[in-house]
């Protein structure tokens, strides 16, 4: 049995751990309460409408789903966190009013106003390309798509818009969480959300569609096109060619061929590779690179066969976002430091030097921080500090509390005015 199998039925074992009882003592003793409280309320001495009024969605009692939850401070957002033991927390927009009252609001009143820039990133929209996993499964090889994302984002997210303040998550199943905490991010409306998305997005169209980028002359020389494409390279032979053997069948190489903007050429790579099926995808890739730039160097060429390499390595390896949940101010994204209900991991940080080291399959589950926990779990009992309760919480919560002390106190430091009663 490969390690990645072990680690998948490890997952299915422990998800039996998930329950209310058990999420009790989770959120009473190994949730890093205070940090998570700085990091929401932007480091104001006191309660500000950074917390206050922001939107936390609780899912309980297997599946119902409590939207509108607002919290006065740390200690009611604790108290009501492990008498709840939610499944799932979500985290929403800052509203004008705590979201608590919206529905005694009249309407226009009640609004968001401010919220993370965030990115959901998932590995079923890798489905197309991969060919090691589907659906729900991960394993090592794939998760190499998330490490390519990471790098290209993050760089992107720095160098050309100029935010600095970025944690990622793991989503404690198949992807990764960007949240984006700059104050100037969290200002943006749909309008400007709906921009970034369409910034970072490349890859577009549906299974049907054979070529999925198209870049003008003007764009293939974009910094950000550029940059991508020397991070995707690093990876390319290794990810897609040897992991993921891209061009091992004829099903597979077809695709690929699919995205050639010259019939004859598809033709003549695919009765040459036929003849010869049992080629590695790296040596493949070679002839049919060589075909096409043959091709592309005669007079009256296309000029889609001259990028046509570049093209597939994005349209293979560029981040997919699912946009929605960038573009729309009160969307709600998973919490980081809460559970995944069908895996029974931790949803951790992941520091920016971590991108490549970091081990979906190393991530705590619920059960394993409850073993460390010990005997001690009668409800009521005192909180512990994490790190001693909880050591495979520890680098975690250390990633966190160093991203959370960078941020800069909010503009909204000073106790909240509000539409409180």
């Amino acid at each position: 049995m490969t390690r990645e199998e072990t680690a998948m039925e490890l997952d299915a074992d422990e998800t039996t751990e998930v329950s209310p009882m058990t999420l009790g003592i989770y959120y009473r003793r190994a949730f890093p309460h205070s940090v998570y409280y700085k990091w929401l309320n932007y480091n104001g001495a006191a309660p500000t409408t950074d917390f206050t009024h922001r939107e936390f969605s609780f899912t309980i009692n297997d599946g119902v789903y409590v939207r509108y939850q607002s919290f006065r401070d740390a200690s009611e957002f604790q108290r009501e966190l492990v008498r709840l033991s939610p499944s799932k927390i979500d985290i929403g927009a800052i509203f004008t009013a705590a979201p608590k009252h919206a529905k005694s609001l009249q309407p226009g009143v009640f609004r968001p106003v401010a919220k993370e820039l965030v990115l959901d990133i998932d590995m079923t929209d890798y489905d197309a390309v991969r060919t090691c996993c589907q659906g729900g499964a991960i394993c090592a090889k794939c998760w190499k798509f998330m490490v390519i994302a990471m790098h290209v984002l993050d760089r992107a997210l720095r160098e050309d818009f100029g935010f600095s303040h970025i944690m990622w998550v793991y989503s404690g199943r198949r992807g990764v969480h960007c949240w984006v905490c700059d104050e100037r991010a969290r200002q943006l409306d749909d309008a400007a959300r709906k921009a970034v998305a369409g910034y970072l997005s490349i890859v577009r169209g549906g299974a049907e569609k054979g070529k999925k980028v198209n870049l003008s002359q003007r764009h293939a020389h974009h910094p950000h096109v550029v940059r991508s494409m020397e991070i995707i390279e690093e990876y390319f032979e290794q990810v897609l060619l040897e992991d993921q053997e891209i061009l091992l069948t004829r099903e597979r190489w077809n695709k690929v061929l699919a995205a050639l903007p010259d019939e004859e050429l598809r033709n003549q790579i695919d009765t040459q590779w036929s003849k010869r099926p049992d080629k590695p995808s790296v040596e493949k890739w070679s002839e049919m690179v060589d075909i096409v730039e043959k091709r592309a160097s005669k007079r009256g060429a296309k000029f889609a066969l001259s990028t046509f390499e570049r093209d597939i390595m994005l349209q293979y390896a560029y981040p997919r976002l699912d946009e929605n949940v960038t573009t729309h101010l009160n969307h709600l994204l998973k919490s980081p430091f809460c559970i995944h209900p069908k895996t029974g991991r931790v949803c951790t940080p992941i520091g920016q030097d971590q991108f490549d080291t970091f081990d979906p399959f190393a991530a705590p589950t619920l059960a394993c921080v409850l073993k460390e926990l010990g005997s001690d779990t009668a409800v009521g009992g005192k909180s512990q500090d994490v790190s001693q309760a909880a050591a495979s919480l520890t680098g975690y919560v250390d990633v966190f509390e160093k991203f959370v002390a960078l941020l800069p106190v909010s503009s909204n430091s000073t106790s909240h005015q509000s539409l409180d009663f």
